[in-house]
């Protein structure tokens, strides 16, 4: 029922419900399979034009009493939020000097007790050196990447090609799922994006975790090296869609988008094309966990909007 709460759930044409979270993964489940999604108790098709949310039960599990997941403690679903994030004694809390390097976390009520023989903050500034530095580099990689980003956006050609990546099968004994744009042109060469589900896993839907990760191709031959920058953003986007940037000597991943809550982390990475290495090599879209990946795997298709800037010589 705590998953009720946070997950709306859903309801085939037959009455059963199942969580946001299981409706996904069977959808994802189907796709990969190449098989239609059916209920797990009636078999009936679902999908999300034929499933629709119950509200009659979304309100009454909001009304419900919940149990608190780390003190097992009984409070009004309203409360119950705020309670394990501020009130809790038994939430899980990191040492006050983690910064400092202090590897503790545990039980909020023993922080204290832990703070008084806690030895970082008496260790001297050479000791706690390291620790620091790292935290500076963490930083200062962060801002050399929005730096970067804010830099590319200044170019003055600019392009926008709305695309879409669609679902298509190998002619392997176990047909693999595998997804491609159609051609687009962007400053007088042709690219293609691919995608593929957890790299070379023979068979994905025996895994629970899953990733996506993708490749620009080059589909134009070249007269000299063309040099690709390219990271995935932290975006804002639908449940199928996101936004890829592309850069003519710097490709730059995923931007934001207009709709959803997709979570992604900014990664850089850089290929250079030529007339011998004419894609780039898969990388993981880095999705904030299985869940994410399922969203867009349930999905007809992933549309996505690639910005290209054409650096100028």
């Amino acid at each position: 029922m705590n998953i009720l709460q946070n997950l709306n759930p859903n309801m085939c044409t037959n009455g059963h419900l199942m969580c946001a979270g299981c409706f996904t993964h069977l959808l994802a489940d189907a796709r990969l399979r190449d098989e239609t999604a059916t209920c797990p108790n009636c078999r009936c098709v679902i999908s999300r034009d034929l499933c629709s949310r119950n509200l009659a039960v979304e309100k009454a599990v909001c009304e419900l009493p919940g149990l608190c997941r780390f003190c097992s403690k009984e409070l009004p679903r309203a409360l119950l939020d705020k309670h394990q994030t501020d009130y809790c004694d038994e939430r899980i809390v990191r040492c006050a000097f983690a910064r400092l390097g202090c590897p503790w976390s545990g039980p909020f009520h023993e922080s204290g007790t832990h703070a008084e023989t806690c030895l970082h903050p008496n260790k001297s500034g050479r000791e706690v050196l390291d620790v620091l530095v790292g935290l500076d580099k963490e930083i200062t990689d962060e801002k050399k990447l929005y730096d970067s980003i804010f830099d590319l956006l200044s170019f003055e050609k600019i392009t926008f090609n709305d695309l879409q990546l669609k679902p298509y099968r190998t002619d392997e004994y176990i047909h693999k799922l595998y997804y491609e744009t159609s051609r687009f042109t962007a400053f007088n060469t042709q690219w293609v994006v691919k995608a593929r589900v957890n790299e070379e896993q023979r068979d994905p839907t025996q895994s629970c975790e899953r990733q996506l990760s993708y490749q620009i191709v080059l589909k134009s031959k070249l007269t000299t090296p063309m040099a690709i920058h390219y990271v995935i953003l932290k975006v804002n986007t639908t449940v199928y869609s996101f936004a890829l940037i592309l850069i003519n000597d710097r490709f730059i991943g995923v931007f934001k988008g207009p709709f959803g809550d997709m979570k992604l982390y900014p990664r850089l990475y850089k290929h250079e094309f030529n007339e011998s290495s004419n894609e780039s090599p898969f990388q993981i879209i880095s999705l904030h966990d299985s869940h994410e990946c399922n969203k867009l795997l349930a999905a007809k298709a992933i549309n996505f909007r690639l910005i290209m800037f054409q650096m100028q010589k």
